[in-house]
């Protein structure tokens, strides 16, 4: 299997935030799978459209590190119930300028942790519904609530310490890393089987 790039977008901003701890964790676990990177996004003006013509370097910079790998994780706490204004506007500025939209055709996963029972599972399903405007194709399985997640279960380097919480992670990882290889794989093929039909 090909180890493809993939983008890792917190959803939070804060220095010891479990999310980027996870985050963190999957890029650790999985280097033998995927090429991970955190992009940041707390740099980010907000979106303004008149900002198209001329985009600041922040969107710029933004912009090409997403339209450089070939996958797309989220990883987001909940707040109020849905997705954090920092993300929703990093999804807004890699959305824009209209018809130049990074995320396109980005196979995509979404984990959403929390301290508390549900996990950010409001969060988590605002943000697919996000995904499939943007014509992302979101892994549907493992879902990944994670519930009840503290920072004791993490080790001085920001890595999840063994037990069932790695677990749960590690095999996310995995699924994702054979999501992005389907996708990508796939659409190979179907680009080949194409010019081999209008070479014909």
């Amino acid at each position: 299997m090909t180890r493809h790039r993939i983008a890792i977008v917190v959803g939070s901003l804060r220095k010891d935030s479990i999310n980027r701890k996870i985050a963190r964790s999957i890029c650790a676990f999985s280097s033998d799978m995927l090429d991970c990177s955190l992009v940041e996004i707390g740099d980010l003006p907000l979106y303004n459209q008149d900002s198209d013509a001329d985009s600041p370097p922040e969107f710029v910079r933004f912009r090409q590190e997403i339209a450089a790998v070939d996958g797309v994780l989220f990883c987001t706490p909940e707040y109020n119930r849905g997705v954090p204004g920092v993300l929703k506007n990093a999804i807004d500025v890699g959305s824009r300028p209209y018809g130049a939209s990074v995320w396109d055709k980005k196979p995509a996963a979404i984990v959403s942790a929390s301290p508390g029972a549900i996990g950010g599972f409001g969060a988590n399903h605002q943000l697919r519904q996000a995904c499939v405007f943007l014509n992302m194709p979101v892994m549907q399985q493992p879902e990944a609530y994670l519930g009840h997640v503290s920072s004791d279960q993490f080790d001085e380097d920001g890595c999840l310490r063994d037990g069932p919480l790695k677990d749960v992670v590690m095999t996310l990882a995995g699924a994702f890393a054979n999501w992005v290889d389907i996708i990508v794989r796939g659409r190979r093929l179907l680009a080949e089987d194409a010019a081999h039909a209008a070479g014909s």
